[in-house]
């Protein structure tokens, strides 16, 4: 395969039910697991909190520079990059809340902004937003730093709800998923723009899946279920992995390698 032929190989999996499916698992997956670590070492524990998010950040780092050294596709990469992009940005989200007391309005809002110039950015200089585009090293780069900054934006407006508007984990999630319907029934039924659909959905999965988890996992004292952040990740996680394993099989996720721009 020549170099020209490997750029024009898509980085990223076709959207089908499983993609919906194991992203709303790693949503809640990265949300508990973060606030699995940081109860383990003790929410006032700064310099611990601050410890655990260095080590998961070079986890991240290290999934993503195996994400960028693929040159195609590939489906244990690519969902382990998004499952270490999900808990460093829960952590980070709720670091700037924990650790620099910046209510969850205020870094909801900066988040969206950040989120907002980073798509400006990529439109401006890519003219496409399109996740069927993503095929140069440039368009990925783009791709996951709007990846993780919805993660951030999801975990902050996740916990807006649930604790500022004092809703709780199961209202906020049965909100979300209303919400997140909306961008389906307009794409299907009312031709709303294909990009716009799948960018606002994909914003909405991180709230969504991340309530429920904390619905599962957080103390009844919270309006939580109370069984466990421990419990409840390592069930998302086998969860991932038994998809993640279904679709390597059958690789009903592999896009068409004929790709344009």
């Amino acid at each position: 395969m020549t170099l020209v032929e490997r750029r024009a190989v898509s980085k990223v999996p076709e959207v089908t039910v499983y993609f919906w499916i194991i992203k709303v698992l790693s949503t809640g997956m990265g949300e508990t697991t973060s606030d699995y670590f940081i109860h383990r070492v003790g929410v006032t524990n700064k310099v611990a909190i601050v410890g655990v998010a260095l080590v998961t950040g070079i986890v991240l780092v290290a999934s993503l520079l195996v994400q960028f050294a693929a040159f195609r596709y590939v489906t244990w990469i690519y969902w382990s990059a998004v499952v270490m992009v999900s808990v460093f940005g829960t952590m980070a989200a709720d670091g700037v809340h924990v650790g620099l007391g910046i209510p969850y309005v205020d870094s909801s809002v900066v988040f969206a902004v950040v989120l907002a110039a980073i798509f400006g950015a990529w439109h401006a200089r890519e003219k496409t937003l399109s996740i069927h585009s993503i095929y140069t090293r440039r368009r990925e780069a783009f791709y996951w730093a709007v990846v993780l900054t919805t993660f951030a934006l999801g975990t902050a407006a996740g916990d807006l709800t649930a604790f500022t508007l004092h809703l709780g984990f199961l209202t906020s999630g049965v909100i979300f998923a209303a919400v997140i319907a909306s961008p389906a029934l307009g794409y299907w039924r009312f031709g709303l723009n294909e990009v716009f659909a799948f960018w606002f959905a994909y914003i909405l999965t991180r709230p969504l899946g991340a309530s429920f988890a904390d619905w599962l996992a957080g103390p009844r004292r919270l309006r939580g279920l109370g069984l466990g952040y421990g419990l409840v990740s390592l069930v998302l996680a086998i969860l991932i992995i038994g998809f993640v394993a279904f679709l390597t099989l059958t690789r009903r996720d592999v896009p068409d390698e004929d790709v344009s721009s």
